[in-house]
């Protein structure tokens, strides 16, 4: 009985390292910023994956529409948002 668990023991510490050190922090994260994307809105300051600045002007299931300039609009996909920077509760700085 001990050996048998001296053998399985280091695979289950492992499974535990694995779950609480990668798994687990991920799954959080992406709960996250699943929240986030669905908590956007109309007026929100957002940053996109690719460092573009602008605030939302109209929104749809899949695209987002941004104003970056006056008179300049542009459509991104929602995923690539990353950043809300009118959201109190993931900015400190406000």
């Amino acid at each position: 009985m001990m050996q048998m668990l001296a053998s399985y023991g280091p695979i289950l510490f492992m499974g535990f390292v694995f779950y609480f050190l990668l798994y687990r922090p991920q799954k959080k994260e992406q709960q996250r910023r699943t929240n986030m994307l669905d908590s956007l809105k109309k007026g929100d300051r957002v940053i996109t994956a690719g460092g573009i600045h602008g605030a939302i002007t109209a929104l749809t299931e899949k695209l987002v529409t941004i104003k970056i300039a006056d008179k300049v609009e542009i459509n991104v996909s929602r995923t690539a948002i990353s950043v809300n920077e009118s959201d109190t509760k993931n900015n400190p700085k406000k």
